[in-house]
């Protein structure tokens, strides 16, 4: 199933894209996406949002329609 994802920031930029629609299954995880797609990528340094909640890693995304990528924020 198409899965929209969306990465801010650094991930955008290492990625190359903002947002794209990716095919996914219900069971896969959020790890296992981000490992097919940008295994230079480390999960430990960004927060990941399924259908805009936070989620875990390790979670199956299920019947989410998208997952976001986001990296850690510094302000002033």
């Amino acid at each position: 199933m198409p899965v929209k994802l969306l990465a801010f920031a650094q991930t955008r930029d290492v990625l190359g894209f903002h947002e794209r629609a990716i095919d996914c299954a219900p069971g896969e995880t959020p790890r296992a996406i981000l490992a097919r797609l940008a295994p230079m990528l480390d999960p430990a340094t960004m927060r990941v949002a399924v259908d805009g909640e936070y989620a875990d890693w390790d979670a199956p995304i299920g019947a989410a329609s998208e997952i976001a990528l986001i990296p850690p924020v510094s302000g002033g």
